[in-house]
């Protein structure tokens, strides 16, 4: 019989459960980058890998093609993202059929980007689209989080009551948005805990390796950087090999911490660049392998 792949098992299996993010290529480029960023992180053994839909939610999202890939090819268990804010119920529902006919057990209900002439009224929120999803599958649903508030939400405690009706919809686990500094992660952590929302978090990190990421995601997500991190770009945004030598440091560093904090797990977003992953893998897996084999009181 096959083994049911779930990642709400990997959770109750593990002290601390590893992951990566990629996007698909777009429709018209070359789809063997992909392939090749595969092979590479294949080798770094992460629990799941997760999908993008795409930026903005397009259509021709090959999400489902690289799920496959992913599954079938290399072994992994794919976290599929599912958008629905510009979708009608009939095109979620294809949607998430063929996610199912590709094998895929876990999928990550999100609103997604709005897009202008595009935006539909089935779904307002990514609470809907878990409801929905939960209605007509199995699936694990994965759910995202945000250490620093939704850039929608009026505050905070709004943003956290939000959360509670996703995960009182439905959701098995939660994949955190990134951010770079550890205390506010872990204030967090404590409201969220209190609020009564129990369904493991993995810390989501990305690690700062380009000069472009300064001024285009962590732009775009509104995440605060650290004096720390501002000295580093200042210091090295000249120097690309620094810069990314300089960037992995600090991404394993801010890893270590929310490690020994008793964090439930870390994705990492990596951006497609299986260098950085096979990097930040290699400087963790020692700390990941001890506290995992505690859990299950292996000796190493």
């Amino acid at each position: 019989m096959k083994k049911i792949m779930k990642i709400s098992n990997l959770f109750k299996e593990k002290k601390v459960v590893y992951s990566f993010e990629i996007f698909p290529p777009k429709v018209n480029d070359d789809i063997g980058k992909i392939y090749d960023a595969l092979s590479d992180i294949k080798e770094t053994r992460p629990d799941y890998i997760s999908i993008t839909y795409s930026a903005g939610g397009s259509k021709n999202s090959r999400t489902k093609e690289i799920a496959e890939i992913v599954k079938k090819n290399y072994g992994i268990e794919p976290l599929a993202h599912l958008t629905c804010i510009n979708s009608s119920r009939e095109e979620v529902s294809a949607a998430l059929q063929g996610l199912k006919d590709i094998g895929a057990e876990n999928v990550l209900a999100l609103r997604g980007d709005r897009i202008d002439g595009e935006v539909k009224t089935d779904f307002a929120y990514a609470s809907d689209l878990v409801e929905f999803i939960r209605e007509r599958s199995n699936m694990d649903i994965g759910g995202a989080c945000y250490p620093e508030g939704h850039p929608e939400s009026a505050n905070m405690v709004e943003d956290i009551r939000n959360l509670k009706r996703k995960v009182d919809a439905g959701v098995t686990h939660l994949n955190s948005q990134l951010f770079f500094d550890n205390d506010d992660y872990l204030r967090y952590l404590d409201m969220v805990r209190l609020a009564g929302i129990d369904v493991p978090i993995q810390a989501g990190i990305m690690p700062l390796v380009k000069a472009s990421q300064f001024g285009g995601i962590v732009k775009m997500t509104g995440a605060k950087l650290p004096s720390k991190i501002s000295r580093m770009y200042n210091r090295f945004a000249d120097d690309p090999t620094a810069l990314t030598e300089a960037g992995i440091a600090y991404a394993t560093d801010q890893i270590i911490d929310l490690l020994s904090s008793g964090v439930d797990g870390i994705h990492l977003y990596i951006m497609n660049n299986a260098y950085v992953a096979k990097r930040i893998t290699e400087n963790i897996q020692p700390i990941i392998d001890k506290l995992n084999c505690v859990a299950k009181n292996i000796k190493v």
